[in-house]
């Protein structure tokens, strides 16, 4: 009996001692979330969508007054270069965003702080499936998460389309290619082009999962030995050589405006083409871009948000970034993104139809963003995606026959493996 009240007083000793441990670490992890801070967040696109997240920043501030935190543009031109020589040296921002698969990148440098450790690794239960899967690092190391998305749109000319005698948008492979041939019969001299990923491996992409293929495996092995790859890059080839999609890269709402009556470009370029281009009010629609045989797969992108392994303020940082993933911080951003007049889509799939597009719009993305798949997060596919680039476009210009460009793509990819 002694014996089994003193195993109950231990018990209830532990008991006491684990609640005021855990009450003890709760109240130390809030503190360290409103300790004083300045933290820096290097921010890569524009200054309008500095504004959006600085937006978000300020609204932080009112519930953490003692954080403060600055957002910095980093252009997409150089922001890759000046994020890694920061990850090198150890020294530059707390906070910063960038293409979808650099923070593992940065992270398996030593660069970036692994945020399962500040416990957003339940984040995932809100974001995009196949977007999470491509901010994570293979090991399951949580050194970024998407902080918004973008895809694809196949974008057309009405007044066009009923030029040709077609009734609405091709919505496969074999319609795309019938719609080219008749628009030109009716003498439309700009049938086709391509924007967002013209003559890159982004463009492929499309094509790559819509015939059921991929660039790796599930282990991370390069996949592009494939009757699917194959099929794919010789449909993707024959609409530049066979179909005459031009070469030279035209913008998107650009080509709409200069005749083109089919044009695949990003999402963003929806909020401008009335305003920027107002002769072409009440002449365009967008769709879901046509499906392939494995079905209408589309690119997702958008850019991950990290905190460095070289912040003081590691706490404070993680804290800000799962604030952002709250329905009050999206709220604030799109409100701002509208008032600017800006692309924003939330990374929540749930909140697509929150975004600063109109409701049609909205549901278009949300179709394309249900079915997509992202960049592949594998060992380096950031290092080899230029050269996989350059050897698809050798196949466009005909100067590599498709089997021979795969193949020396996935050559690239072994290389870069490490």
């Amino acid at each position: 009996m002694r014996r089994l009240t003193a195993i109950g007083c231990i018990a209830l000793l532990a008991a006491t001692l684990t609640s005021c441990a855990t009450s003890g670490q709760q109240q130390t992890e809030q503190a360290d979330a409103n300790a004083p801070a300045s933290l820096s967040f290097w921010s890569t696109g524009g200054d309008d969508e500095t504004a959006i997240f600085q937006k978000a920043a300020d609204l932080y501030k009112r519930s953490h007054p003692n954080v403060t935190i600055k957002v910095q543009t980093l252009t997409w031109d150089d922001a890759y270069a000046k994020l890694l020589a920061a990850a090198t040296s150890r020294t530059g921002p707390d906070i910063v965003s960038g293409g979808m698969t650099w923070m593992i990148q940065f992270g398996a440098r030593g660069a970036m702080v692994d945020l399962r450790s500040h416990g957003l690794d339940a984040l995932k239960a809100q974001a995009q499936p196949a977007q999470w899967d491509s901010a994570i690092s293979p090991d399951g190391s949580v050194y970024g998460v998407p902080l918004d998305m973008s895809t694809f749109a196949l974008y057309y000319r009405t007044d066009l389309l009923e030029k040709a005698g077609l009734g609405g948008p091709p919505k496969t492979w074999e319609e795309l290619t019938d719609a080219i041939a008749k628009l030109r019969k009716a003498g439309v001299a700009k049938p086709y082009s391509q924007d967002w990923g013209n003559l890159d491996w982004i463009g492929y992409f499309n094509y790559l999962y819509q015939a059921g293929g991929g660039f790796y495996t599930d282990d991370c092995k390069p996949s592009l030995n494939t009757p699917q790859a194959e099929q794919a890059l010789q449909y993707w080839v024959d609409l530049y050589r066979k179909h005459g999609a031009p070469t030279a890269t035209v913008e998107g709402a650009e080509a709409l405006d200069t005749g083109t009556a089919l044009v695949v470009a990003g999402s963003w370029i929806a909020k401008g083409i009335d305003t920027g281009k107002p002769n072409l009010k009440g002449k365009w629609a967008m769709a879901t871009l046509p499906a392939g045989p494995a079905g209408p797969t589309t690119f997702i992108g958008g850019r991950a948000i990290g905190v460095t392994a070289f912040s003081k303020y590691a706490k404070q940082g993680a804290d800000f970034i799962k604030f952002l993933y709250g329905d009050e911080a999206i709220r604030a951003m799109v409100e701002e993104g509208k008032k600017r007049n800006l692309p924003y889509i939330p990374p929540r799939p749930d909140k697509i139809a929150e975004s600063t597009f109109t409701p049609e719009q909205s549901a278009v993305f949300a179709q394309s963003i249900g079915s997509g798949k992202a960049a592949p997060g594998c060992p380096g596919w950031d290092e080899s995606a230029p050269d996989v680039s350059k050897q698809l476009q050798a196949a466009i210009l005909g100067k590599a026959d498709v089997k021979t460009a795969l193949a020396e793509s996935a050559k690239i990819m072994e290389r870069n493996a490490g």
